[in-house]
């Protein structure tokens, strides 16, 4: 009997022959990171290990980008203690203000995580980076000071769901519409503890950027872990950047799946999560003319270049009403620079938005844009549950790049097709 490529890594991190679910196993780590939230407590539970060293300062990476710049006092000082935590044990890979972006899209654009490698970080949405075929999850702090210390931690092997994509994607539908789609199928806790194994010939015609949203989400259905087989794709997009020999895995042909789901993308329309669940998710059209007072491009979901060019493309010779108010993040600094460059950044500056610095910010609830009581956020990042970016009265529903544009532009949500009916130039 064959295994799945979450438990063939699982494996071949345990130095075992194979492994079955709901095993528990020790497995080496090839890479990990915290960031301005998590690493002070890491630090915390690091220091009293008692261990005089991390255990390999090259697989080691703190990012400081969810209240950073830091808001207030109280970030700052979380910004301090990581700060001298780096100094001390003189490790080489810290991005601080200026070099920061949202860590799970700047780790993966640096090169450090790669196919068939083992990669843990201290927030829920490091499961982002199974869309380079790696087994990467989200783990508490202590786990992490311990993987730190030792450069090992122990997993129970998660059975596997797979989701199979048919078809043809139609216009505006996006690797954000897919899971959306399925978290509304199977529900916050429908994959809990489970691999969720993303396949089928409609993944080629998804770009890197669009795969990444994909396995970002897999931990709002409850999953250990998101991951897709890495095709020529992939592999072309890490080989120039990884920093690491590395070795692709993949699927048996007779792997054992807990249950298998297929989908025809083909009549698909874009999709949104209504507040205030992931899963409540609904066909746009369903809610159209609900007014909004915030959108919100950006985060680790949506925030990288083809998301930018998307609301660029919607965005293009249309001003936000006085009504709304639009926010673009780029999430790294590279892309920052690559939106600029492409006049991606004109096109939300003409538009009437406001373009901030990287950072998770709003996202959380943290700063750069927290809603009101009976404010109502369309956004595209990965929770919409109640007083998550501000006040328990505001609402926030979830969508791709496109939508959130084009609700910028009504004042409300619309189907992007009733505010562009032909493809704008950016």
């Amino acid at each position: 009997m064959g295994m799945t490529i979450t438990e063939k890594i699982l494996a071949s991190h345990a130095d075992l022959p194979r492994v079955e679910p709901g095993e528990l196993v020790e497995c080496r780590v090839d890479m990990l990171f915290a960031n301005d939230i998590t690493a002070p407590l890491a630090i915390q539970q690091f220091e009293r290990i008692g261990v005089d060293r991390v255990f390999d300062p090259d697989r080691v990476a703190f990012v400081l980008d969810h209240y950073s710049p830091s808001k207030d006092i109280a970030s700052a000082e979380q910004c301090r203690i990581t700060r001298e935590f780096v100094r001390k044990h003189r490790l080489p890979h810290f991005y601080d203000v200026g070099r920061a972006g949202i860590a799970h899209v700047l780790l993966a654009e640096e090169g450090f995580v790669a196919p068939g490698e083992l990669f843990v970080g201290a927030d829920s949405h490091t499961c982002n980076h199974g869309a380079l075929g790696a087994f990467a999850t989200g783990v508490g702090s202590s786990d992490l000071a311990a993987a730190m210390a030792t450069g090992r931690l122990w997993f129970r092997v998660p059975h596997t769901l797979r989701f199979v994509f048919r078809g043809t994607l139609p216009r505006w539908v996006t690797g954000k519409d897919l899971v959306l789609r399925v978290i509304g199928d199977i529900g916050v806790d429908g994959a809990r503890y489970a691999a969720m194994e993303f396949a089928g010939p409609v993944l080629q015609q998804l770009s890197m950027d669009e795969r990444f949203s994909v396995t970002n989400m897999a931990v709002e259905a409850g999953a250990k872990n998101g991951i897709m087989e890495p095709d020529e794709a992939v592999l072309d997009w890490v080989r120039r950047r990884a920093r690491r020999p590395f070795q692709p895995v993949y699927s048996d042909p007779d792997a054992t799946y807990a249950a298998v789901y297929e989908y025809d993308v083909t009549d698909m329309q874009p999709v949104v999560s209504a507040p205030p669940s992931p899963a409540n998710v609904v066909p746009v059209t369903e809610v159209a003319g609900v007014r909004v007072d915030q959108c919100f491009i950006g985060t680790c979901t949506n925030g990288r270049i083809e998301d930018l060019r998307q609301a660029a493309r919607v965005r293009a010779g249309r001003r936000v009403p006085p009504a709304v108010r639009l926010l673009v993040i780029p999430a790294t600094p590279r892309i920052w620079r690559q939106a600029l460059e492409e006049g991606l950044l004109q096109v939300f500056l003409d538009a009437g938005a406001a373009v901030s610095t990287p950072t998770c910010g709003p996202c959380i609830g943290g700063h750069m844009g927290v809603l009101a009581d009976g404010e109502v956020c369309v956004s595209t990042s990965s929770r919409n549950f109640i007083g998550r970016m501000g006040h328990r009265g505001s609402k926030v529903y979830l969508s791709n790049a496109a939508v959130a544009a084009a609700a910028a532009v009504a004042g409300k949500l619309v189907h992007p097709d009733e505010v562009v009916r032909e493809p704008a130039a950016v």
